[in-house]
């Protein structure tokens, strides 16, 4: 062999091993790639996880307070109607002629057609039987 041939074989040599441990490394470092990209996929998922249980956590302690709120409102609402109708209870107890006075001005306002019959106590009769 020429020596130049000699020295064109070595450098296709050198060329192909080169080539050979560069394909190796790639397969290498992909490799370790690989387990590191499913680690940090498995991370992020893990934090996706943990988002949301701390989003459903908070949604939920935000609706247990609302509700309490709410049937706090429904009691002081209802202490207040209590009171009210406390206070009309008494105002109406012995108080006839206001008694009297709100059902004329209820037939006044009526669309309905209501026949007035007097009676020994000179009290209406408001339903005489159904129709």
């Amino acid at each position: 062999m020429k020596p130049e041939n000699i020295t064109i074989a070595k450098g296709i040599g050198i060329i192909a091993f080169f080539i050979i441990i560069t394909i190796w490394g790639f397969a290498a470092v992909g490799r370790v790639y690989d387990v590191w990209s499913e680690r940090k996929k498995g991370e992020a998922e893990l934090a996706h996880a943990e988002s949301n249980r701390q989003i459903k956590t908070l949604e939920a302690k935000a609706f247990q307070e609302s509700a309490k709120y709410l049937a706090e409102a429904e009691i002081v609402r209802s202490r207040g109607v209590a009171e009210a109708n406390k206070i009309i209870g008494e105002s109406l107890k012995n108080n006839e002629s206001y008694l009297r006075y709100l059902w004329i001005t209820s037939l006044q306002t009526s669309s309905k057609e209501i026949v007035y019959i007097p009676t020994e106590a000179n009290l209406p009769i408001l339903e005489a039987g159904k129709r």
